[in-house]
């Protein structure tokens, strides 16, 4: 077993490897580009966002301190997060759509956690692949570190408390949060920028319809590779799921 979680860590410092290097990077992309927003917008997202960010370090926190051993399965939802949200494909309107990645990482850890993981892949991404911005940090991570979380965690409880179907929980955890974080960058876009005609309303049918064409089937991809590598958890991560009251341990 020691062995195939070696090889599968192997695997993803490879696949991040292979993301950063032969990815496009311009400087347009789903995260909202550097200096876009209006100054008074892009502190208002960063005031909304901060404190999310805080109760994600005290999970965080909590988190090590009861259970060290899950370190290394917080890496991974970091690694998985950073891998997906860096595989861009163009949109119609010369930016580009991705997957999120938080939703796998919310199912096991919260939401709060992401707040944190989320926004440090942000970061990286802002300062590594021109993917985003650090004035524009806190709009992006409140659209896909906190939002797209919330969202994911509500709907993976609803599901799996109401139909005991795990994997389908899992696939519209991931699916939902990556949607809703472009539901809410189209709605950032268009309070920043109403349209002459129509106003907010106008302005974010017109976002939330770009983004469509090229979201809804990443966000459908994004739920199917969720599943897969909780399928993965199952067989080579039971002890680390059992530990954080994922599945039942046996009697």
């Amino acid at each position: 077993m020691k062995q195939k979680q070696r090889l599968f860590r192997i695997a993803i410092a490879v696949a991040a490897f292979a993301v950063i290097a032969l990815t496009p990077q311009p400087a347009h992309a789903m995260h909202i580009m550097e200096g876009f927003l209006p100054v008074g917008w892009a502190v208002f997202w960063w005031v909304v966002f901060l404190p999310f960010f805080v109760l994600g370090l005290r999970e965080i926190n909590r988190i090590t301190k009861e259970h060290p051993e899950l370190k290394l399965l917080l890496a991974l939802a970091g690694a998985f997060t950073f891998v997906l949200s860096a595989l861009k494909i163009p949109s119609i309107t010369g930016s580009s759509s991705h997957p999120t990645g938080t939703g796998l990482g919310t199912v096991l850890f919260g939401p709060f956690t992401m707040a944190v993981i989320g926004s440090l892949v942000l970061v990286f991404q802002a300062l590594l692949l021109a993917h985003g911005g650090l004035t524009t940090l806190g709009a992006n991570a409140f659209s896909m570190a906190v939002v797209g979380p919330l969202v994911a965690f509500g709907v993976y409880r609803l599901i799996w408390q109401g139909t005991k179907q795990q994997k389908l929980a899992v696939f519209m955890a991931a699916a939902l949060g990556d949607l809703f974080t472009y539901i809410t960058t189209a709605i950032q876009l268009a309070l920043a920028f109403p349209a002459e005609e129509g106003g907010i309303v106008a302005s974010f049918l017109k976002f939330a319809g770009i983004f469509a064409i090229t979201q809804i089937p990443l966000a459908i991809s994004e739920g199917f590779l969720s599943v897969l590598v909780w399928n993965w958890l199952e067989s080579y991560g039971k002890e680390e799921l059992k530990t954080l009251n994922l599945i039942k341990r046996e009697v």
